[in-house]
Parts: C-alpha cells; structure tokens; sequence
C-alpha cells in the first residue's frame, strides 16, 4: 500500500500597507497618464465664426500696419538716439503673417526678448510696422552695461553661449579688436563702427518676467499703455526686467 506524504500548507504573506499605498499611486498616475494622452490626441474643434474673427483681426492689424506707415513718418524724423533698445512684448494672438516675418528679422522671436538696434530709416520702419508688439527707447550706458554682463550670451555655432570668459569674446570678435565685455559695452553704446558684427553676435537678450505682470496693452506709451517708443523712461522696464 502506498503511502502519500502530505505537504504541509503554504500561506502567503499579506502585502504591507506601503506597498497597497504604492500601488494605488501607481494606478493613479498611469490613468491619469492615459486621461492627458486621449485628450491630447483630441482633435482641436473650432467654430466656423473662431475662423472669421481670427481672420478679420489678423487683416485689421495688416490695414493698421499700413495707416501707421502712412501717418507717422515723422515719428521717424523724431528719434533722439543712435542707439535703441527694443523689447517684444506681445504674443502671436491677432498677428498677420507679415508681423511674424519682421519680428523674425528683428529676432525677437519670444515674448520679453530684447536687441539693441541701430536707429537707422529701416530698423525704424520696421518698428513702426510691428510697433502694437514691441516696445523700445533709448538705453544709457549703465543699461546697455548691466544688460552685458548680467545676460549677455555669444552665439557660437549656433548655440546660445554665456559670455563668462573673454576669450569666448576675443575669437569672435578679436579681428575687430574687440577682446573682453567692456569693448562689447563700448561698442554697442557709442554704435561704432562694428556695431553690426558685435549685435550679431549676441545672442537676444532673455529678460525675466517682473512680479508684477506687463498689462501687454497694445496702445502707445504715451497715450498710457505698453507699446512703442518710450524714449529715456526704457531704462526703468531694463531695470525691472534684467
């Protein structure tokens, strides 16, 4: 007769409460994951009359562009300074294609970019074109200074570079007997002869967001809101905003 050896019971270890309140955050993130991934792959629905105001704003802002050019060319006329210093400080809402182009061309491609330009017939032509977006003035020395050294970046090979060693500064710039920081400064404030090469250089400035918010208001600062020229008084946004 065969006899059948009888194993003894085997029972498994109930599992602790970290690893249930593991689990349960595991299940919550995975469906929330996959909630955010059906909703991004929503297609984005837009009402017929969305289409016809967003194309009506975009032509009004082409008809403005072209009055401004008509009306103000003594705006032009009117420049104090040699030097400017433009800041964007709008977004693409309501912008015609031919907008972007020029904002492009100016580099200021994000909202609280700045560049320093020549005021020049062109650059000023351009300003006045893309001028509910942008806001700009006449820099001091101590501005165009602290804006240098606090966040002045190279553009070397494409990328965007910080200028914390002058020889950074002396292979790009060395044929011009430009060789440190201060020669830049020098340069950008007195618009000497390679002002072109050294604003080419520099990568556009990226200013930080004040505490308290822009009202990004299109009308001009003069007649109380943010855009345009704002003539000496863009040394205190500099200040906010460096």
């Amino acid at each position: 007769m065969w006899s059948k050896t009888l194993s003894p019971p085997s029972f498994s270890r109930p599992p602790s409460a970290s690893s249930l309140v593991s689990r349960v955050v595991k299940h919550q993130r995975i469906g929330s994951e996959r909630k955010k991934s059906k909703e991004s792959l929503k297609p984005a629905i837009k009402r017929p009359e969305e289409f016809v105001k967003e194309y009506r704003d975009k032509e009004l802002d082409f008809v403005r562009m072209k009055q401004r050019l008509k009306l103000r060319k003594s705006s032009i006329d009117a420049i104090k300074s040699k030097l400017l210093f433009v800041i964007r400080i709008h977004g693409s809402k309501d912008m015609h294609p031919r907008t972007r182009q020029i904002l492009n061309k100016l580099r200021l491609r994000h909202i609280l970019s700045g560049v320093f330009l020549k005021a020049n017939e062109a650059n000023l032509r351009m300003l006045l074109t893309v001028e509910p977006f942008i806001t700009y003035g006449y820099p001091t020395l101590k501005s165009v200074r602290e804006l240098v050294y606090k966040k002045g970046c190279g553009n070397i090979e494409k990328e965007r570079t910080p200028l914390t060693d002058n020889n950074v500064i002396e292979q790009a710039l060395g044929k011009y007997g430009i060789i440190c920081l201060e020669d830049v400064v020098h340069e950008i404030a007195t618009v000497g002869s390679h002002f072109k090469e050294v604003t080419s250089f520099l990568w556009p400035f990226k200013l930080k967001c004040p505490e308290r918010r822009l009202q990004m208001n299109k009308r001009l600062y003069k007649e109380g809101g943010d855009s345009g020229n704002r003539e000496d008084h863009i040394n205190e946004l500099i200040d906010k905003l460096n």
